[in-house]
């Protein structure tokens, strides 16, 4: 039997650990600890992605849900409300209400594993990270008012960052500040109206997009926070890791059953660098309706570099040559 050893053992290691555990392949898990964000907003495609994985109708239940946002994105911009849909979960818990239908992996490392999947930073060795930008943020813990609506998330742009308030449900919520937006409501018209009590950051962490190359090797792949980071104002990256873990198994999974390695090798790449350049793009268009400045400026030229990079790692690049059935690759 083949034995694949993940190291990690967030959303995306525990993704990679259900696929290939179910396709009859000996798993190991090494367990990293790394900080954990405490809270997440899962949108309705990322609830489903995570079902079809895990199989689990009950994974969501009970979670606090948000029906609406209100943006004020834009200098002297009247705040719009919009209709949304998503639960609110720290990763923790996520984790562990994944962690309940997994089983038990065994924990030791293999000797000689004939794949290793990094699904979790540090990257790998032989890997460069590229960073497209160096704005931090930081998670702090609010008391919102009376009467604030606990279905409803915030964002909003500043002078120098952005803010986005999520509830949790229960009187309180967490607030994410990115750019100099840290612990500083004052400039704020929309969000601090929404809060009686900030409490202390969590520490800071990276925001900005950045992927990590090469992705693969014979004998190895990087998917999550080992391959790629995502900017939180797009909000997707548990879905993001999801599919980079689905196609991170099937390219595993062809390559053990006899596949062309270096082929399956230059699908994975081509596939993350295509969403990951599809997420600057986005980001792009975000930023450049934020505000005006210095630092919307700045978050600009580095989002242009990262652009034309990643056009620049496409030139002389094969066409596909495999697609996703499901959760098995195919050729195209």
């Amino acid at each position: 039997m083949a034995a694949v050893l993940i190291r990690g053992g967030g959303v995306a290691g525990s993704c990679c650990s259900r696929l290939l555990g179910e396709a009859g392949l000996h798993v190991s898990v090494e367990t990293l600890r790394r900080p954990k964000l405490p809270a997440v907003m899962l949108s309705e495609m990322t609830q489903k992605l995570l079902l079809d994985v895990f199989g689990r109708e009950d994974l969501f239940a009970g979670l606090p849900r948000i029906f609406r946002r209100v943006v004020a994105w834009g200098r002297d911009c009247e705040p719009l409300t919009l209709p949304h849909s998503a639960v609110v979960v720290s990763e923790q818990e996520l984790l562990d209400r994944i962690q309940q239908g997994l089983g038990q992996r065994k924990p030791a490392k293999c000797e000689d594993p004939d794949w290793t999947i990094l699904a979790s930073a540090p990257v790998a060795p032989s890997s460069v990270e590229h960073h497209f930008g160096s704005r931090l943020a930081a998670a702090s813990p609010v008391k919102l008012r009376a009467g604030c609506d606990a279905e409803t998330c915030w964002i909003e742009s500043l002078e120098s960052g952005w803010l986005f308030l999520v509830p949790n449900g229960k009187g309180t919520g967490w607030l994410v500040s990115v750019g100099s937006a840290e612990s500083d409501l004052e400039p704020s018209r929309l969000i601090k109206d929404q809060i009686v009590e900030l409490g202390r950051s969590h520490g800071t962490f990276a925001s900005h997009p950045r992927i990590a190359l090469p992705l693969s090797e014979p004998r190895w792949l990087a998917c999550g926070t080992a391959a790629l980071g995502f900017d939180p104002l797009c909000g997707d990256g548990i879905g993001n890791a999801t599919r980079e873990a689905i196609l991170g198994s099937a390219v595993v999974r062809a390559a053990i059953d006899g596949g062309d390695v270096d082929s399956l090798i230059a699908c994975y790449h081509a596939r993350l660098l295509a969403g990951f350049k599809r997420h600057l793009a986005l980001c792009f268009d975000f930023y450049r309706s934020g505000r005006t400045g210095p630092w919307w400026d700045n978050q600009l030229a580095e989002l242009e570099h990262g652009l034309a990079w990643c056009s620049q790692q496409f030139m002389d690049r094969p066409a596909f040559r495999y697609r996703l059935n499901g959760f098995t690759l195919e050729s195209a």
